[in-house]
């Protein structure tokens, strides 16, 4: 109720795409200008609605589906406004990010949000890498067509973990399947791209019994036999659940140790 009314008060109501907004507009008998604004426009556009809201305009942003700002454009568009004394509040619909952690049968008392992967499996490989020894849940948004290789990355990488993978969430074929990190990559394997917006949410490590310094040294030895510091750092890091920061210098130690 809150959201209709800001849009009835409002001047301009700034959208993704003028066509989806318009539909919401004429649900609700709402009839305010439209402007689109988003990642390919904002740079050119911003100025234009700064003047405005400079002036005494009320300005809506409104996101074509989550909360915006969440993976969506108008985090520079706040930041200007801020900076200009200009008063800014958010009326948050529903966020994809925290639907999926709330249907995940995961922790949520910590969770990371990443957003996007890399495309390509070394670099996302090496990100996830980085985030082995983040001991909280960690939430990804993902392109159904890379799905399955996403998957199969973060189980070489993070190991068996439990997972979940929501698609289509809030909407009317909304689905979630609760698995480990291998078996699900493995489904999506066979079964092909699923339908709709996804989102993966991971596990925290697996609790495991703090490793003593003799087994954590056995570990990395067997690594740097044919891998540099780093890269052997970062799997082993992730294989005990403890910072890539601390594991790199143990292994730097032992490289230069005689």
């Amino acid at each position: 109720m809150r959201a209709l009314d800001t849009l009835r008060g409002a001047d301009l109501v700034l959208c993704e795409d003028t066509r989806v907004t318009s539909r919401l507009m004429q649900i609700h008998g709402l009839h305010k200008p439209l402007m689109p604004y988003h990642d390919h426009n904002a740079a050119k556009v911003r100025p234009e609605v700064m003047a405005r809201l400079a002036q005494g305009a009320v300005i809506a942003l409104v996101s074509d589906a989550g909360t915006p700002l969440v993976s969506d454009p108008g985090y520079r568009l706040v930041v200007d406004a801020v900076a200009a004394g200009i008063p800014v509040t958010t009326l948050p619909g529903a966020s994809s990010v925290l639907a999926a952690l709330t249907l995940a049968a995961l922790p949520t008392d910590r969770f990371l949000f990443a957003g996007f992967l890399p495309p390509k499996s070394a670099a996302r490989r090496e990100t996830l890498q980085e985030l082995a020894g983040v001991r909280s849940s960690l939430v990804f948004l993902e392109s159904a067509q890379r799905l399955d290789d996403m998957l199969a990355d973060a189980a070489a990488v993070l190991g068996p973990r439990p997972a979940a993978v929501a698609r289509e969430l809030t909407k009317l074929f909304e689905e979630v399947r609760r698995d480990t990190l291998d078996t699900l990559a493995a489904h999506y394997r066979e079964a092909g791209p699923p339908k709709g917006e996804v989102v993966v949410v991971i596990g925290p490590p697996l609790e495991t019994a703090t490793p003593d310094a003799a087994d954590l040294d056995t570990a990395l030895r067997a690594e740097l036999a044919h891998a540099g510091p780093s890269a052997a750092a970062a799997k082993v890091a992730a294989a005990f659940g403890l910072p890539r920061r601390d594991v790199y210098a143990r292994a730097l130690a032992l490289k230069e140790a005689p």
